[in-house]
């Protein structure tokens, strides 16, 4: 099978496959009725399983994302091709067939692109979730067979997992940086320069300030990179420099689960990004501007102008029929903020933060091909398993703030007794409840068991007694050392 986007933002169909090219009309008349983005997916033969698309139009997926969709859509898609090779029928699959894609999708060798634990357990998860409405709508049995899991529900019950959801996924894949890690990630991968600090005459990265600032963003706020991608010009405060962060808002549209929330900007993070608005982000709007781009997409009914942004976070739009609305900054969803314009003295520019190098906002996704690239680059000069992803950065911050949380509460109330103690948490909380706000999760059990894995084998007590005086830094340097998953500075020995 193969997948494209549907619905008016969903974009065209893979460009050069014969399959889609040929059924090119079949695609486009779904299209007229699919919601924004809504995949749809289409068999090798041209025709399309109305049951498998009958899913992304169900009330369980309706109320999702379309980034969500996508994920969803390429992890069934990977099954259900997975099972057309094997010449098996999505709705006769069986518990043998699952067994099966678990070995070819992580471990065997005729598979060029096996992936890691964490991976196919997001797949299997989609899968798992579409035979479960398959199964009510249809009747079909569930080759995902589930058993009793390590984690309860609110309501005290154990939660169900795959049964072959791969042992300890968790602990394998997810890694952090401490501090002297992610600076050296950046520096050297992301901005481009040598051990010593200096510009490197062989780096051929055409956006590193880019990718620095937005890097800074992830590691000093812990968004999300939808989240931190999404952000608008209008919705940065001006730097006050007597300030170390500002209090900001973050669009419930661009959260995940809807929820928006407030979140804490570094001054430090600001300025960079105020640079970048005055250096590589400037070049690419005159380049656009030069070449008509802003105009083209004045031309689009989707297009707006921002015409006005008041204290509320409500602002007006106009567009170039002279059609106004107002809305509110935390109804614009990531596509619709993509479309807005804001009316400089000398032309039109994107509200979007962050462009592309043709000065075009720039999708969330495309910056994983970012940190590729700069992960490339690292095992280039030697620095092999030194690597970085976005999401890395937010455990990263996670795992630095526990770390302050911590050292605060053992510096500061080791004079309490253990009722003195037990009393103020429970008005105020503790390091857990201080990173789960941090982080905008609704449970603080994500936040122990899925962010901070590191400290679970830690006798924190002791530890902290005893690295008290220490710096931040230096703490959590001193802490992870024997850590393989914490990456430090790779170069700090030399």
């Amino acid at each position: 099978m193969f997948f494209c986007g549907g619905g008016p933002g969903g974009g065209a169909p893979i460009v050069g496959d014969g399959v889609l090219s040929r059924h090119r009309a079949v695609l486009e008349r779904s299209g007229e009725r699919l919601a924004d983005g809504q995949p749809f997916l289409l068999r090798p033969d041209g025709f399309a399983d109305v049951r498998v698309n009958q899913w992304f139009e169900s009330d369980e997926m309706l109320v999702l994302r379309a980034s969500t969709w996508r994920k969803y859509a390429y992890s069934l898609l990977i099954w259900l091709n997975f099972l057309t090779a094997c010449g098996v029928e999505w709705d006769a699959a069986s518990r043998r067939d699952q067994h099966a894609f678990k070995t070819w999708r992580m471990t065997d060798p005729r598979n060029p692109r096996a992936v890691r634990s964490g991976t196919y357990h997001h797949d299997l998860i989609a899968v798992s979730q579409f035979y479960a409405w398959a199964g009510i709508e249809f009747g079909i049995v569930n080759p995902v067979t589930t058993r009793r899991g390590r984690f309860r529900a609110r309501n005290g019950e154990r939660r169900q997992e795959p049964e072959t959801k791969p042992s300890g996924s968790r602990d394998r894949d997810v890694k952090w940086f401490d501090p002297a890690g992610y600076r050296r990630y950046r520096d050297v991968g992301l901005l481009g320069l040598n051990s010593e600090g200096l510009d490197d005459p062989g780096f051929r990265g055409r956006n590193p300030q880019r990718d620095g600032a937005f890097a800074d963003g992830l590691f000093g706020t812990g968004l999300r990179l939808q989240e931190w991608g999404s952000v608008l010009s209008c919705e940065l405060p001006e730097d006050d420099p007597g300030r170390y962060y500002m209090v900001c808002n973050l669009a419930g549209e661009t959260a995940k689960g809807g929820f928006g929330r407030r979140y804490w900007l570094p001054r430090r993070v600001l300025t960079t990004a105020l640079s970048y608005f005055e250096g590589e982000r400037a070049s690419a709007v005159r380049r656009a501007r030069s070449a008509g781009r802003y105009e083209k997409m004045l031309r689009d009914s989707g297009t707006w102008v921002i015409a006005e942004v008041n204290s509320a976070r409500r602002v007006t739009l106009s567009r170039s029929d002279g059609a106004r609305r107002r809305v509110s900054l935390d109804s614009l969803s990531p596509g619709e903020r993509r479309k807005l314009l804001v009316k400089k003295p000398d032309g039109m520019e994107p509200a979007a933060v962050w462009l592309n190098e043709d000065g075009l906002p720039r999708d969330p996704h495309g910056w994983s091909h970012t940190f590729d690239t700069a992960n490339r680059r690292l095992e280039r000069l030697g620095l092999l398993g030194f690597a970085g992803a976005a999401h890395m950065l937010r455990h990263s911050f996670a795992l630095r703030w526990y770390s302050v949380g911590r050292l605060m509460y053992d510096k500061h109330f080791a004079h309490l007794t253990e009722d003195e103690l037990r009393d103020y948490r429970a008005q105020f909380g503790n390091a857990w409840d201080l990173v789960q706000m941090l982080l905008g999760h609704r449970s603080p059990e994500t936040t122990r068991e899925i962010y901070l894995e590191p400290f679970r084998s830690l006798d924190m007590e002791l530890l902290f007694v005893q690295a008290a005086e220490e710096t931040v830094p230096q703490l959590m340097a001193a802490l992870f050392a024997g850590d393989r998953r914490i990456l430090g500075d790779p170069l700090a020995a030399r």
